[in-house]
């Protein structure tokens, strides 16, 4: 329901760093969870990352562990994606998505999703 800004995206070099960010139009919002997506050219979406409303939980896809960090300021009621050592796989589209009514990992379940961001990775 809640328009979430997405920004960030852009173009990197394999090796290099993007950081996403993700807030919501409105001041405050409820969500016990926040993710983000990705989908790249002819593949299904599938979540990169998320984190619970404390920050205290997070969950990340295998092939970022290492590589991709997830963070919030609730304070500023935004969640943040910091991606190093990018490759050309990462080559994607990036969704943010927040509004969740219950933290369960990588099964949560989002009511609110941004309209996405691309992320290219040259080789």
């Amino acid at each position: 329901q809640v328009q979430l800004a997405e920004s960030g995206g852009g173009l990197a070099q394999s090796g290099g760093s993007l950081r996403l960010s993700c807030a919501p139009s409105e001041r405050t919002v409820r969500t016990y969870g926040t993710g983000w997506f990705r989908q790249g050219p002819g593949k299904e979406r599938e979540l990169v990352a998320a984190i619970d409303w404390t920050g205290a939980r997070t969950y990340y896809l295998d092939s970022v562990k290492g590589r991709f960090t997830i963070s919030r300021d609730n304070a500023k009621n935004s969640v943040f994606l910091q991606m190093d050592d990018l490759k050309p796989e990462d080559t994607a589209v990036y969704y943010c998505a927040s509004g969740a009514t219950t933290w369960d990992g990588p099964t949560t379940t989002y009511r609110t999703w941004g309209q996405g961001t691309q992320v290219t990775v040259s080789s």
